[in-house]
């Protein structure tokens, strides 16, 4: 961890000028901790609506299982088929550790899955658990002990997609907008496919889960792509919460329906990462389900923008590449030129993300957002691996500039921001060494909010902030009345 030995010099006096006494007291989550920090007095916390808990997680799976919203319980499937049961292949699509699915455990969505399969049939030797990496990097040992389980891990065959390999890969078909598409082979050949996940905001594909176990989670690069690809990205319908006219969602949804999707596994969870909701049944049906009960909790209502916005990068804030998503959201709360904070628990092994993504990051620093955009569209562009997501975070500097980001990661050295998009939470940094990553996080953004606070005094006005509490997990919705409690 870097250590500073004092706030930036030149923005030292700002910082100091502003006298925190007759602040309130409120919190913001840094990965699995919570950090306590000072605000203005009318500072606005805006949160997600209460969703109910499902008091028996484990029951609530069972019953989706054997009550699908749309189309034959699992046990039908695997009777209908022509193969006897004991022959049978089956291949189910999971989620990589960047997506908090509940996998394991007493209310865990793959013991009772994995329970339907066997009591239907389908041997245990015959199932395989395919992780859907997309483009991310390959899941290790522990990590996919830690997301399924030491015994489902140990004792079922699971591997990881590889949208390179094209020797691991089977062409499928060629999709209405005209891309080739070839998805991972050992889920293409089973004779019973299941895919699984967690419907959450999402800020290309409108909602994660469904159709996205599949398209990206285990297409080819080159489908990748068309679907990361600024024809698609650049659509104002490609954002968080809107699924009607989204490029993103309707590309993932005629692959997964290409493939033929025997039986998905959802699951909604709430501000805590708890059970609300399962929905199993038909690919589009029980997922569409999903995504209108998730909607009624998850977006937050929004009268007026604000001049500092508060966030954090939540459990998906692993690194910087995916910690995008935060700043997706917080910059609809935020005014033009105005300023994001966050907070990012940057703990993955590779904390901004791949080489590839490093280097995009570096483009898009130098050649601005227009740039870089146009960059990507020129025909002689190469496409490379992660370029969508220094698109996507275009959109925050499209809105408050370099200046009006402020990333404080401390896994994140300050050295690295000479590539990445944003002002270092370094340049805020005046804490002792040995300190935790929270207590230096803290002292990032505390001492973040007081230069922004006192550069909006200096405009003649008292700065208007808002903490969005859940992360990126609460999507601002302007047009309506916020649902928000002063301090």
């Amino acid at each position: 961890m870097d250590y500073n030995p004092g706030v930036r010099p030149d923005l030292e006096a700002a910082v100091r000028s502003v006298d925190l006494r007759a602040w309130k007291t409120t919190t913001l989550e840094f990965g699995s901790e919570t950090i306590e920090l000072s605000v203005p007095p009318e500072t606005e916390v805006l949160s997600m609506p209460t969703a109910a808990v499902l008091s028996d997680p484990g029951a609530a799976i069972e019953q989706a299982l054997a009550r699908p919203v749309a189309g034959p319980a699992l046990g039908t499937i695997v009777r209908e088929k022509r193969t006897a049961a004991v022959d049978l292949t089956a291949a189910i699509a999971v989620s990589d550790i960047t997506r908090p699915v509940p996998y394991k455990g007493r209310g865990g969505l793959l013991p009772p899955l994995l329970k339907a399969l066997r009591e239907a049939g389908v041997r245990r030797e015959n199932i395989t658990l395919i992780v859907g990496t997309g483009t991310h990097r390959p899941s290790t040992a522990e990590e996919k002990a830690a997301m399924f389980g030491d015994e489902i891990a140990r004792t079922y065959r699971v591997i990881d997609h590889d949208g390179q390999d094209y020797g691991s890969l089977t062409h499928v078909g060629r999709t209405a907008r005209g891309t080739e598409v070839h998805v991972n082979t050992a889920f293409v050949k089973a004779d019973v496919k299941v895919a699984t996940g967690l419907v959450e905001s999402h800020f290309m594909a409108g909602v994660s889960g469904g159709r996205k176990a599949v398209c990206p989670a285990l297409v080819d690069v080159r489908t990748i792509q068309k679907f990361h690809g600024p024809d698609f990205l650049e659509s104002p319908l490609a954002d968080n919460l809107i699924l009607e006219g989204n490029p993103c969602h309707e590309e993932a949804l005629e692959v997964a329906k290409t493939v033929g999707v025997d039986f998905t596994v959802n699951v909604t969870l709430d501000r805590d990462m708890r059970l609300t909701g399962a929905f199993a049944g038909d690919l589009e049906a029980a997922h569409r389900r999903a995504y209108e009960f998730m909607k009624g909790y998850t977006a937050i209502p929004l009268e007026r923008e604000y001049d500092i916005v508060l966030t954090h990068g939540g459990y998906s804030g692993r690194n910087h590449y995916q910690t995008a998503k935060a700043g997706c959201a917080a910059v609809r709360a935020v005014k033009p030129g105005g300023a994001v904070v966050i907070a990012a628990d940057n703990r993955d092994r590779e904390p901004v993300g791949s080489p590839e993504y490093r280097e995009l990051l570096g483009r898009l620093k130098t050649l601005g957002v227009e740039g870089y955009v146009e960059m990507i569209r020129d025909p002689g562009w190469t496409f490379t691996k992660d370029q969508w997501e220094p698109e996507v975070w275009g959109r925050v500097l499209r809105k408050v500039g370099e200046e009006g980001l402020v990333y404080c990661a401390p896994r994140v050295a300050a050295a690295e921001f000479v590539r990445l998009p944003g002002r270092p939470g370094w340049d805020f940094d005046d804490g002792p060494p040995d300190r935790s990553d929270a207590e230096t996080a803290r002292t990032m953004v505390q001492n973040a909010l007081r230069f922004l606070v006192a550069r909006e005094r200096e405009k003649g006005t008292p700065a208007s902030v808002a903490v969005l509490r859940e992360g990126p997990y609460g999507i601002p919705c302007p047009g309506f009345r916020p649902a928000v409690s002063k301090l």
